[in-house]
């Protein structure tokens, strides 16, 4: 896929309308972030520095928030199937946008702080 827009096109329409809130949760809490693709999935830098990445399954969202991003959510997260910077929310239950939210504003906050801005 060669941008965001063809990649949420490829699927289902309940999946896009998941995969379309997730886009705009993380472009209203991280206003400054570039959007591009990485790895095959939409991919989001944020002082030049990758701030998370989220993907769409047969049955389930996978969303990317780097270790540190998980390892500050562990307690939030221990109810889903993870990775060591991967998380699996599946498609049968609700997914839990405001905790992707605090997720973005963590890593936000992160690059900004590393950056110095």
């Amino acid at each position: 896929m060669k941008d965001v827009d063809a990649y949420i096109a490829a699927f289902t329409p309940e999946v896009r309308e998941i995969l379309t809130q997730i886009r705009n949760l993380i472009k209203d809490t991280a206003p400054g972030a570039v959007e591009g693709m990485a790895y095959g999935m939409p991919a989001y830098k944020l002082n030049k520095k990758p701030l998370v990445y989220f993907a769409g399954y047969k049955n389930h969202i996978g969303f990317y928030a780097t270790p540190s991003g998980h390892e500050q959510f562990s307690k939030e997260l221990s109810k889903y199937k993870q990775g060591k910077g991967s998380v699996q929310f599946p498609l049968d239950k609700p997914i839990p946008f405001d905790l992707i939210r605090q997720m973005v504003a963590f890593r936000a906050q992160e690059n900004e702080s590393l950056t110095g801005k």
